[in-house]
């Protein structure tokens, strides 16, 4: 999918936001941090953090996901294959290049040891089940259980990260979505049988 020219800007501007509130975070904590400082750090204007990321939480909890066209979704999402999709999009952003701790899982603590990000978080995999629902709705699922199926799939996910980051991030996160996700499978191969 090609981007345009100010589309990739306002990407990169994104993520270096996003790598200096990161770094402020480890330092001095969550709590400590304000947006001013944010913005000094990466070198924008509070107004522009505001307006990519809407609050400190939207900082640690906004992706790629946010920002993507239904249409971009509908192309990255394998109706027949969910649970395989969700795995996919782990595993490529465990292999982005870059170097260091990628941000998404660099950011994945933060949903976990601060109130407030995991509030957002819940928030933000809500939203996405809005999103992903009417893609699995239809051919087996009716509106109903493509509901029920799309907020399984992203809190079954969300539990997956969990228990990542309970187990100190011994294993790739790829692998704890995959095994956690594996008992929805069936709900995608009911008329394969």
């Amino acid at each position: 999918m090609a981007t345009g020219l100010r589309e990739r800007w306002r990407e990169k501007a994104r993520r270096t936001i996003q790598e200096c509130a990161l770094d402020l975070f480890d330092e001095r904590g969550f709590g400590a941090v304000t947006i001013e400082e944010i913005a000094a750090a990466a070198e924008v204007s509070p107004s522009s953090v505001y307006r990519y990321f809407g609050t400190k939480e939207g900082l640690i909890v906004a992706d790629e996901f946010d920002t993507m066209s239904q249409e971009a979704l509908e192309e990255l999402f394998d109706r027949e294959d969910p649970v395989g999709t969700m795995t996919r999009i782990v595993r490529d952003y465990e292999a982005a290049p870059g170097g260091g701790e990628p941000i998404p899982w660099r950011r994945i603590r933060y949903f976990f040891k601060e109130p407030s990000v995991r509030t957002a978080f819940c928030a933000s995999l809500d939203r996405a089940s809005l999103r992903i629902a009417p893609l699995m709705a239809g051919g087996r699922l009716s509106e109903t259980q493509a509901r029920v199926a799309a907020n399984a799939l992203v809190f079954g996910y969300f539990a997956a990260l969990e228990q990542w980051y309970l187990d100190g991030g011994v294993r790739p996160v790829a692998e704890y979505v995959e095994e956690g996700l594996s008992p929805l499978r069936p709900i995608w191969s009911v008329g394969d049988q």
